[in-house]
């Protein structure tokens, strides 16, 4: 939130009382839910994190643990019991294993990759953004020449070469796409921020003894939010449908960790057989996952953007 100047002085405006806080969140909430569709993206979003973060719970098996699988039960079809004596409601694949179980833990490793890759590359991002719109000059030209140059390449071959170097895994797998993806939090945030740059209120705070760590965060960042809303969302199901194309391509994760993509690459050499579950539903729940996130950001940027105030 931007000061307040009195007599060349900023004042920063105390935190306003919990009342107001509760309405203004009744308000966002009640603005929000103008759209039905992002209604039912948000309930997708927070189901989908249940039976992820959940699956231990919530399903009937592990199918990573090569004890509790049987290789009778290969190649089920959905809705067929298996000789654990429950349904596999989406069948199961070429080890047996049952097909709904590996698709929830696929989840949540996706949800970890694409949440942690996100936050690592928005913290980048908006610092390296902010610092290029706030100092000018040289640290603007070679934040922003090094932010162009990356922008220039495709991110997918970017993130394939930085696998290559650093490995599989799921830590290499989130260094990878923050490196391939900070560039686009930094570009977006370096916009914002130089139309906030030159305004009153920063020119106030630099006329105070405020250090330029808390004219960047408390009062700079907060102006230049609503547009990362967007990218953030953006770049969350980006992460994630990198993550599952480099375990498609075989460079992600191994088939012995759950991943959608594993899982997807896995019953992609029986696509034109019978067998269209191996591949389809996991598909199906990559696809829904990276729409729903991306609707849900969408409605958060409109209720936000002050242009759609009531």
């Amino acid at each position: 939130m931007p000061g307040i100047v009195h007599d060349n002085v900023l004042t920063v405006p105390s935190a306003p009382p919990i009342e107001t806080r509760i309405t203004r969140l009744r308000n966002f909430w009640s603005d929000y839910c103008r759209s039905p569709i992002a209604v039912v993206a948000l309930v997708v979003i927070l189901v989908l994190l249940f039976v992820s973060f959940g699956a231990p719970l919530v399903s009937p098996q592990d199918p990573y643990d090569m004890a509790a699988l049987d290789w009778l039960d290969a190649f089920l079809r959905p809705g067929d019991i298996g000789s654990g004596g429950y349904v596999h409601i989406l069948g199961t694949d070429n080890a047996g294993r049952d097909m709904l179980s590996a698709i929830f833990y696929g989840l949540q490793t996706s949800f970890i990759i694409g949440l942690s890759a996100g936050a690592l590359a928005l913290l980048i991002g908006v610092t390296i953004g902010l610092c290029a719109a706030y100092f000018r000059g040289w640290v603007e030209t070679v934040l922003m020449r090094i932010v162009d140059l990356q922008l220039s390449m495709p991110a997918i071959l970017l993130a394939l070469v930085l696998v290559a170097v650093l490995g599989q895994g799921v830590p290499q797998i989130i260094g990878a796409l923050v490196v391939a993806q900070y560039a686009y939090f930094a570009r977006t945030t370096h916009g914002a921020a130089t139309v906030e740059r030159g305004k009153d209120y920063i020119e106030a705070a630099q006329s105070t003894p405020l250090p330029t760590s808390r004219v960047l965060f408390a009062h700079l960042l907060p102006n230049v939010l609503p547009p990362l809303i967007v990218v953030a969302t953006v770049q969350v199901a980006s992460a994630i449908a990198l993550e599952a194309t480099l375990s498609f391509l075989g460079v992600g994760l191994p088939l012995t960790e759950p991943s959608l993509g594993s899982l997807i690459s896995n019953g992609f050499k029986y696509i034109h057989s019978d067998r269209y579950w191996l591949s389809i539903y996991p598909g199906v729940f990559l696809m829904v996952t990276v729409v729903a996130i991306n609707l849900v950001g969408d409605q958060v940027r409109t209720v936000l953007d002050p242009r759609n105030a009531r």
